[in-house]
């Protein structure tokens, strides 16, 4: 009933910065329905993460430890778009970026577990040089 596609990855220097685009299509009921949306990332050889996530309807964000002050996630409902701005990037921020979304309430201590995220995108791959 709903998809999300990722754009924007790409190669950038250490320092640089890079924004994240995921679009959400499919009947429109199920999108508005959407609860919440984040982006997950996974570096080879490691588990996937959560990295920041959105309260679709308040507006509230969550940031993991290692990219508060440094990414910002934001949403334009108009256009059903997330995006994930980061700046001052750093080669241990490299890996592919999905993005998520579910129609759930869930608590503030599951944001970050993939289970709770009914939709995902391909991925876009992030890669940084020192």
């Amino acid at each position: 009933q709903v998809q999300v596609a990722e754009s924007g990855g790409g190669s950038v220097q250490a320092g640089g910065s890079l924004r994240l685009s995921c679009a959400a299509s499919g009947v429109t009921y199920a999108i508005h329905a959407i609860q919440r949306m984040g982006w997950f990332r996974q570096a080879p050889g490691k588990e996937r993460e959560g990295v920041a996530t959105i309260i679709t309807g308040g507006g509230i964000t969550y940031y993991h430890d290692s990219v508060k002050g440094r990414f910002t996630i934001s949403q334009d409902n108009a256009k059903n778009t997330l995006y994930l701005q980061m700046d001052s990037l750093k080669p241990e921020d490299a890996a592919m970026y999905y993005c998520a979304a579910d129609y759930r309430s869930t608590t503030p201590a599951r944001l970050f577990a993939e289970e709770e995220y009914n939709y995902w995108g391909q991925g876009t791959q992030v890669t940084v040089s020192s």
